[in-house]
């Protein structure tokens, strides 16, 4: 099947960079920088290019994770691999291949998460044996902006509400500047302010230092400081690679709600994404179903008026090489740690513990 394909490793950044911006469904998490992160987070990138008359025709950077005190390990392609989604053919081909990396690399199972919403790809996930996660890492939805229109016309195209809350930011005397990696500390106390009130995990500091600062150094990132009277209330941290950027991290304060930070914030992000080249601006993160009882309704409502569209995607899929040891990973490892911790907080209970 397509023998005149060839697929080798990638060891050199702007190769890799370089073949991965040529290909359609690209994504900063294929990108080395983030290689590169994951690689101080007990991860191991391999970068497998796959070209046609040394042309890229797919990429995909996969991550292997190994598993404590056994020889095997867990792979995946975030956001990944990088192709022609509507070429079949080309898909078969680079699924053959990663799932013959995954066993040779002992991986109990190897999990991708592309960017496309084609109904054939989920076929021909399912036709050879992938199966829809349990686990979707990523966002499986997001909401996209057009940023080719001009500024005047990404006003209009905003919800009056919102156009008037950006507006209201500004004589409310709320200010954005582009923050610095001296703005990383005060960055994450409020990130992890957000997270405690909002109900998501957050990682050490040392693994957001390391993230964040990778992109800023490579000028792939670029972080948003909103203030009130010179103290920072909300925050956010933005990707770009190519011509897409993504608004991956953001913080807010409880503190001067009223003055509509986050519209401020977000407009000056739109505005920084455009000077930087954009044409997409990713705002990572919609719904599973428009939904009112999703949990993301209320963000996906933000970013609706903001005049994104939502724009789903496929979702995480697993492609297990042993179903045995992909049942006890996924099924009876989580019940049995799950069983564990019930079992000491009843210890800590009857003060046992």
């Amino acid at each position: 099947m397509m023998a005149d394909l060839d697929c080798r490793s990638v060891l050199d950044l702007r190769q890799w960079n370089g073949a991965l911006l040529s290909l359609p469904a690209n994504h900063v998490l294929q990108s080395w920088e983030w290689g590169k992160v994951k690689s101080g987070h007990g991860w191991t990138p391999v970068r497998l290019l796959w070209e046609r008359g040394g042309h890229p025709v797919a990429a995909a950077q996969v991550l292997r994770r190994p598993l404590p005190y056994t020889p095997w390990g867990a792979m995946y392609v975030p956001k990944g691999p990088a192709l022609d989604y509507a070429d079949r053919q080309l898909v078969e081909r680079v699924l053959t291949d990663l799932e013959g990396h995954a066993r040779r690399q002992r991986a109990i199972f190897i999990k991708v998460d592309p960017d496309t919403d084609l109904p054939q790809v989920v076929e021909t996930l399912e036709a050879r044996g992938w199966r829809y996660s349990a686990e979707q890492i990523q966002f499986r939805n997001t909401a996209l902006l057009d940023l080719t229109l001009s500024e005047d016309a990404l006003l209009a195209a905003m919800k009056s509400k919102t156009r008037y809350n950006v507006r209201l930011a500004g004589r409310k005397g709320v200010t954005v500047r582009r923050g610095t990696p001296l703005d990383i500390p005060l960055f994450y106390e409020m990130y992890a302010e957000t997270g405690q009130r909002d109900g998501f995990i957050i990682r050490p500091f040392a693994y957001y230092t390391d993230a964040w600062q990778t992109f800023l150094q490579a000028e792939l990132g670029q972080l948003l400081l909103a203030e009130v009277k010179g103290e920072a209330v909300a925050g956010a941290i933005l990707f770009r690679f190519g011509s897409k950027a993504w608004y991956m991290y953001g913080a807010s304060l409880d503190k001067h709600r009223r003055c509509m930070p986050n519209y401020a914030l977000q407009w000056a992000a739109i505005r920084w994404a455009k000077s930087a080249g954009c044409t997409v601006y990713d705002m990572w993160g919609a719904p599973d179903v428009l939904d009112e009882r999703d949990r993301l309704w209320g963000v996906w409502r933000f970013k609706e008026g903001l005049g994104a569209q939502f724009t789903p995607h496929i979702g995480a899929y697993d492609y297990a090489t042993s179903s045995l040891l992909y049942w006890a990973y996924t099924i009876a490892l989580p019940r049995y740690l799950g069983l564990l911790r019930h079992l000491h907080k009843k210890e800590v209970a009857n003060g046992l513990g």
